[in-house]
């Protein structure tokens, strides 16, 4: 596997025609910083202009895939920033005429389960933990709020951003948030089978393939990504409960909420 031009810190990209891997590296938890974001987007465009890459896969180094987006950036001063990159980064893969793999082990949460969803092929641990626990912070996630209940049916969807619950890679099989599902060893056997698949078919055909394929829920997508995300700044972010809700993390503490 040869290694691309670009030196990154939060992230490895390694690159193999007719495939690409991305890396998230930023130990122990992958937690998805404001520097990790901006990486992915300049990866994403870098592989965007190359006609030799086929499919890209994403997995975490380590002992899981993602713990999310960092707490930090969800403070009053960073919000805007931190949304208006981890967005340009989602919407970077959701509109990549690459074929996106998320290969998924140990907690895939918050942001990181957003990157997740948005590939293509998803293949994830049995034992994996999948969950949106935003809410928990007085927050919620945009990207999964519009593309969440695409994948799984509303009322799925709902419960799992509502309550913050947590799920099993088994779970996220069965609901349709995951392709396939595997034990951890024997996660790199089902990312393989489905690259070698992929491998001898015409890298335009599968462009346009995808293109069709989410044209109408690309404009969705779009909208509703743009909404959510408007009233997450506009509105959420100004109560009370949603700054104690950061405020009582980054603090170690119990939140009390004043329900404004």
């Amino acid at each position: 596997m040869t290694n691309a031009p670009s030196s990154f810190s939060k992230i490895t990209l390694a690159v193999d025609p007719p495939l690409a891997r991305i890396t998230l590296a930023n130990p122990p938890l992958n937690i998805i910083d404001l520097l990790m974001m901006d990486e992915l987007s300049q990866a994403m465009a870098e592989l965007e202009a190359r006609a030799d890459v086929v499919a890209v896969v994403f997995a975490g180094s380590g002992k899981c895939f993602s713990a999310g987006v960092e707490i930090a950036a969800h403070t009053p001063d960073k919000v805007h920033m931190a949304l208006e990159k981890l967005h340009r980064a989602i919407l970077a893969i959701v509109r990549s005429q690459k074929v996106t793999i998320a290969r998924v082990h140990g907690a895939c949460l918050g942001g990181g389960a957003e990157l997740a969803l948005v590939c293509d092929l998803v293949f994830t641990a049995r034992d994996a933990s999948w969950g949106f626990p935003e809410i928990k912070l007085a927050c919620y996630p945009p990207v999964a709020m519009v593309a969440l209940p695409a994948l799984v049916g509303q009322k799925r969807a709902l419960e799992l951003i509502l309550t913050g619950r947590q799920i099993s890679g088994d779970e996220a099989l069965a609901i349709g948030l995951a392709t396939g599902a595997a034990r951890a060893e024997e996660l790199d056997t089902l990312v393989s089978d489905a690259i070698e698949r992929l491998r001898p078919l015409s890298p335009a055909a599968l462009a346009h393939a995808k293109k069709a394929f989410y044209a109408w829920d690309a404009l969705h997508f779009d909208k509703g990504l743009a909404r959510a995300e408007k009233i997450y700044l506009e509105e959420l972010a100004k109560t009370a409960d949603c700054e104690e809700g950061i405020r009582a993390f980054l603090e170690k503490r119990e939140p009390v909420w004043k329900g404004k």
